[in-house]
C-alpha cells in the first residue's frame, strides 16, 4: 500500500520551536495536516508534552546516537524485506525512525470498535458469498465482481469454515486526515508486519525506557501467545492441537517474520515439501517421525497451496491439502477464497455490507473511491489524472500505482491507456492530506506523513485486537511512499493507557 499525501513544504507553512535553535527549530506545521504532535497553535498535545520535553532536552548529536543505536539494533537481529528489482531480489533492512507515535485511549477506543465492526461484517459477507449469496442477490455488492473476481474461488462453495472464521488475522490499514480515521484498505489474505511492529517496540522501548515507564504504554508483547491461542481454537481436533506456519521459503519478502512468529508461539515451521497427506490429514515429516498439523497458518497464496486444486506447476503447497480442509481434518487461516473480500473494488461497499450484516452504521469511514468499471467513475478518473491516485483493484506494496499529483504528463497518459484497455482492474481515489508525526531525519526533527496497520486476531469466541500496529512513514520529504519497499520506514505507535487502567 502506498498513502496518499501532498507535499510537505509550502510557503504558508510555520515553524514551531519548542526548544528555540533546539532539534525542533525546523518542524515546520502546516494548517493542511494534521500534526500528530503539535496543535496548530504550536503548542504540543497533551499527550504528547511528555515526548516533546524529553526530545526538546537532548542535542541533534544525542539524537543522532538515539537513532543510530535503535537502526542498529534492527540490523544486529536482521529484520529485513526483500525488493523486488528488475533483474534480481535483494534483501534490505527496513529503515526505523527513533520517535514514536502516540494515540490516546479515547483515539484508539474508537478504531477498535471500527475494525470489530468491519471484521464482524467481512466475515459473515464471505460466508454469505460461499453459500447462500444472499446479498448478491439483493444488489448489496455486484455479483458479477465477486464471482468473476480473481479471487474468488468456486472450490470453497458449500465448504464448512470451522465456527465461520474466513479471517482470523487481518491487518487493516487506517490513515487520519483532518476529518478523522478512515481506512484505506483491508488485508485479509496474508498479512504482514507484524514483527516490525514488535521489533519497533523492542528497540523504541530501550531507547526510551524512563519516557516509556511514565507515559503508560499498552503492551503488544502478548501478540504471538495471542495468535496462539486464535489458531489453536478454531482447530477441531481439540486435544493439544498442533499449528504450522506454511512459508513459501527464505526468498520470500517476509521470511524474516514467519520464522520469527513460529519461534515466538512455538509453532512448527514449514514449507510445502515438509508436509504430506495421507487419508485426508495433514503430517509434518520431523526427526522423530511424522506429526499431524490441524492449524495451518499459511503465508501462501491460494494459487499456490496445493497443485491438485488450484495450480499444478505450484512447488510451494501440498498435494491433497485442500481436499483435508474440506473434510474438516485441518484448519487453513486465513480460508482460502478471501482474497475476493480485500479486492480494491469490493473495499468501496463494505460499509454497505456493515449496514446489510449488521444492521449498523460504519464507525470508520472508507475512502472516497471511483471503480473504473463504472462508465461514470471512469470518466472521472480519466479527466482528473493530475489530482488523483489510481490502483489496480489486486495491487499490493504501491506497485503499479499512479499517484497524480506526482506523476508527469507522459506517465499520465500510458496511465491512461491502461485503464481504457482494462478499467475493470482499476479503482481511483482523492490524494488525501494525510496526518504527520515527527521523525529525526538529516539531523533534526521533521514531521512525515504516517499510517498504521493494525492486526485484528478472530478465533473460535473472541476478537482481539493488539494496543499498537505497524506504523509507517513516509521518511523522504515530500514523499507519498511508506512502503519500505519504496523508501518507507516504520516507526513505534504508543496507545496510552485510559485513566484508571
Amino acid at each position: 500500500m502506498q498513502s496518499q499525501a501532498n507535499s510537505d513544504r509550502s510557503p504558508n507553512g510555520f515553524a514551531v520551536a519548542p526548544g528555540s535553535s533546539g532539534p525542533f527549530a525546523d518542524y515546520a506545521l502546516r494548517p493542511r495536516f494534521h500534526d500528530e504532535i503539535f496543535r496548530e497553535d504550536g503548542t504540543a498535545r497533551a499527550s504528547c508534552r511528555r515526548l516533546v520535553d524529553t526530545l526538546a532536552r537532548e542535542s541533534p548529536e544525542d539524537l543522532a546516537a538515539l537513532q543510530e543505536g535503535v537502526a542498529r539494533r534492527f540490523v544486529h537481529e536482521g529484520i529485513t524485506f526483500t525488493v523486488l528489482g528488475a533483474t534480481k531480489m535483494s534483501e534490505h533492512i527496513i529503515p526505523i525512525d527513533c520517535v514514536p507515535r502516540i494515540l490516546t485511549a479515547g483515539e484508539w477506543d474508537h478504531i477498535d470498535r471500527g475494525l470489530r465492526q468491519r471484521l464482524a461484517a467481512l466475515n459473515l459477507f464471505l460466508h454469505d458469498i460461499y453459500h447462500e449469496g444472499r446479498s448478491l442477490r439483493d444488489g448489496v455488492v455486484p455479483a458479477d465482481l465477486v464471482l468473476g473476481g480473481p479471487q474468488y474461488r468456486v472450490e470453497m462453495r458449500g465448504c464448512k469454515v470451522p465456527h465461520d472464521v474466513y479471517v482470523s488475522v487481518c491487518g487493516t490499514d487506517i490513515v487520519r486526515t483532518h476529518d478523522g480515521f478512515v481506512v484505506l484498505e483491508d488485508n485479509l489474505r496474508v498479512p504482514s508486519g507484524v514483527s516490525y511492529m514488535l521489533a519497533c517496540r523492542s528497540a523504541i522501548k530501550k531507547a526510551f525506557p524512563a519516557l516509556y515507564r511514565r507515559q503508560g504504554v499498552r503492551e503488544i508483547s502478548q501478540y504471538p501467545e495471542r495468535l496462539y491461542r486464535t489458531l489453536a481454537s478454531l482447530a477441531t481436533r481439540e486435544s493439544e492441537p498442533r499449528v504450522a506456519v506454511l512459508t513459501p521459503g527464505h526468498y520470500n519478502s517476509a521470511y524474516y517474520e514467519h520464522a520469527f512468529l513460529a519461534g515466538e508461539m512455538g509453532a512448527e515451521l514449514v514449507e510445502g515439501r515438509d508436509l504430506v497427506v495421507h487419508d485426508a490429514m495433514v503430517y509434518a515429516r520431523t526427526a522423530l517421525g511424522l506429526k499431524r498439523i490441524d492449524v495451518i497458518y499459511r503465508r501462501v497464496d491460494d494459487d499456490f497451496l496445493d497443485p491438485v486444486t488450484f495450480r499444478a506447476d505450484s512447488l510451494l503447497g501440498v498435494a491433497g491439502l485442500f481436499h483435508a480442509y474440506r473434510a474438516g481434518n485441518v484448519v487453513i487461516a486465513n480460508a482460502p477464497g478471501t482474497g475476493v473480500a480485500d479486492d480494491k473494488a469490493v473495499y468501496s461497499y463494505v460499509p454497505r455490507m456493515i449496514r446489510y450484516f449488521l444492521g449498523e452504521e460504519p464507525i470508520l469511514a472508507n475512502v472516497k473511491t471511483w471503480r473504473c468499471r463504472e462508465k461514470e467513475g471512469l470518466a472521472h478518473t480519466l479527466a482528473n489524472l493530475e489530482k488523483l491516485v489510481v490502483k489496480e483493484v489486486g495491487g499490493s506494496g504501491g506497485y503499479g500505482m499512479l499517484v497524480g499529483p506526482h506523476s508527469t504528463a507522459a506517465e499520465r497518459e500510458a496511465y491512461a491507456a491502461r485503464l481504457r484497455a482494462d478499467p475493470e482492474n482499476f479503482i481511483a481515489q482523492p490524494t488525501l492530506d494525510l496526518s504527520r508525526s515527527g521523525c529525526f531525519v538529516e539531523g533534526r526533527l521533521e514531521p512525515r506523513h504516517v499510517d498504521v496497520r493494525p492486526f485484528v486476531l478472530r478465533g473460535r469466541d473472541e476478537t482481539w485486537i493488539a494496543p499498537g500496529g505497524l506504523c509507517r512513514v513516509a521518511l523522504r520529504r515530500g514523499s507519498l511512499v511508506v512502503n519500505s519497499s519504496q523508501g518507507g520506514g516504520c516507526k513505534d505507535l504508543w496507545i496510552l493507557r485510559a485513566p484508571g487502567d
